[in-house]
């Protein structure tokens, strides 16, 4: 009896010590987060050098307090003396762990890399690619890419958009640098190795799933890449092996082209894309309302050319930043980007801690966004929101238009996938190395790109997920995987009748009970493992996915 109450002592010990020092924590970080996360939303609104030196020093306040030596030494000893009991208490406090053991290096280290990471941002949101003296916005330069046949045209535009990359190339590579040294004092190789271990993944895993993605889509890709080439060689009035990067339509083919008699764009060009969007959340019970009042969607000088959602303070302020035009990749976009807006605390329960009410991981909010983005490409979603064509002919040329094309984005996005993950890998391996060089091995190796002759410029630094999203980008093929599989797990549970590829959604709230329930509910109570078998039945694997590209290659 005397060891039980020991043992009883201890654990009453550690939940006194660990609830004390999440409650701290909480209190101090609280405020501090929703104050960089505003500062972040107006820099990205704005582009003003005032905007952007509050989010960097927003960014260091949080940073000063992940950097407190006494805080992770306490915390370290909480989290190595852990009990179970509390299972709620103990997934914060091994959270909290991760976010302190980033921050603990010297602190004016930790402001160099906001400051450089800061600047480069920066760089990348005022740029405007210019052609023949005229500016474009990223909208103008992939209209152009998309639309003009002439190859003279499109080379320029695309070496236009990929000028940012001489920019920042200097700072991005001092950037690295930085992030390098962070990393070795903390006891990892590099800081890739050290993103993965934060975001609770190791290299060897992420690495083992890639290599089985790789050989998975390798055959079907080349079969569909080789079906492109000669639609858009046909197109282009050029032969196969004269296609370069710029006429792929997209400046770096991480989209299917639109290469069949039907354009999608044609669908949605008189649409009201906001409203249809509107009206499909709202329809399967996940309105947005809220979220689009809170929201910047359209261009504007200053404003990132990109997209995405923030949520602002875990209580429900949840935005959306867009430039939208009508048109399939914008509609697409919106869908992905309110897709992340529902996986919020707009709908994750407020009875969860602060620290747990997020999703559960990185992979899974993209999961959900891309499940809901891919409706854009199906012909059903587009018949059950009234937007099909109404001419029988017509509709059919766009169905199977759609179809391909979404068939061909599975397969395009995930070989784009590889060359983001092994190339940024590399870069943090050895960044001494001929960086443009290796970015074109890869590009040649999975994507099947050739490499633009006679020109050797840094092509690699004009992607900016570099800068503001570093080690991400396998996150979002892992988020594919998870949305196949929940998708699939949707379509037994709900639509055991239908096919996956006929299920759309549209009308049906139990879809959003069900994402509710089984997806936003446990928060971040989960990982993201343990998440995905919650709703899926099944930990994350690739057979989903493969199904989905297979079905739609018959």
């Amino acid at each position: 009896m005397a060891f039980q109450f020991s043992a009883w002592g201890a654990e009453i010990d550690w939940l006194s010590r660990a609830s004390a020092f999440i409650q701290k924590h909480e209190a101090v970080i609280r405020p501090l987060e929703k104050q960089a996360n505003l500062a972040w939303w107006d820099a990205n609104i704005t582009g003003k050098d005032e905007d952007f030196k509050k989010k960097e020093e927003s960014q260091n306040k949080i940073d000063a307090i992940l950097s407190d030596r006494k805080s992770f030494s306490e915390i370290e000893a909480i989290k190595k003396d852990g009990q179970v009991a509390d299972k709620l208490l103990k997934r914060q406090i091994d959270l909290v762990y991760l976010a302190y053991l980033e921050k603990q290096v010297d602190p004016s280290l930790l402001k160099k890399i906001v400051a450089k990471a800061n600047s480069v941002e920066k760089a990348f949101n005022v740029f405007r690619a210019k052609v023949e003296g005229q500016e474009l916005t990223e909208n103008q330069v992939r209209k152009t890419l998309k639309e003009v046949r002439d190859s003279s045209q499109l080379q320029k535009t695309w070496e236009a958009s990929k000028e940012v990359g001489s920019i920042v190339e200097k700072e991005l590579k001092e950037l690295v640098e930085l992030r390098n040294q962070a990393a070795r004092k903390l006891g990892f190789p590099h800081y890739h190795e050290m993103m993965l271990v934060l975001q609770e993944q190791s290299g060897q895993s992420v690495l083992k799933l890639f290599d089985e993605l790789d050989s998975l889509t390798q055959e079907p890709f080349k079969a569909a890449k080789s079906d492109i080439d000669k639609r858009l060689a046909k197109a282009l009035g050029i032969k196969v092996d004269e296609l370069r990067p710029w006429h792929y339509r997209d400046p770096f083919f991480q989209e299917s082209p639109s290469v069949f008699e039907a354009d999608l764009d044609s669908v949605y060009a008189t649409t009201d894309i906001l409203q249809l969007s509107r009206n499909f959340y709202s329809g399967i019970g996940l309105p947005i309302e809220d979220v689009i009042a809170r929201s910047d969607l359209y261009e504007k000088k200053g404003k990132s050319p990109h997209a995405f959602c923030t949520d602002i303070d875990r209580e429900g302020d949840v935005r959306v930043l867009a430039n939208l035009v009508p048109n399939e990749y914008w509609i697409e976009t919106l869908l992905h980007e309110l897709g992340h807006a529902v996986y919020s605390s707009k709908n994750i329960p407020k009875t969860l801690p602060y620290l747990l009410r997020s999703e559960s991981h990185i992979l899974t909010t993209e999961g959900i966004a891309m499940m809901f983005g891919r409706l854009s490409k199906n012909i059903h979603w587009m018949q059950e929101t009234g937007i099909a064509p109404k001419k029988a002919v017509a509709r059919k040329k766009i169905g199977q238009a759609a179809s391909q094309i979404l068939r061909n984005q599975l397969l395009v996005f995930s070989r784009w996938c590889q060359v983001m993950l092994r190339f940024e890998r590399a870069m943090y391996e050895n960044p001494a190395q001929d960086l443009n060089k290796r970015w074109w091995d890869l590009v040649e190796r999975y994507q099947l790109i050739k490499r633009p002759e006679l020109r050797n410029k840094p092509d690699y630094a004009s992607k900016i997920h570099l800068v503001s999203a570093p080690v991400y980008y396998h996150n979002y093929m892992m988020g594919e995987l998870f949305a196949s599989q929940l998708h699939h797990a949707i379509t037994s549970k709900l639509f055991s009748k239908q096919k996956p590829s006929r299920v759309t959604y549209v009308g049906d709230k139990r879809v959003g009970d069900y994402l509710k329930t089984q997806v936003f509910g446990p928060g971040r109570t989960l990982g993201w493992n343990e998440l995905t078998r919650y709703s899926t039945g099944e930990e994350l694997n690739a057979r989903a996915f493969a199904e989905d590209f297979s079905e739609r290659l018959k």
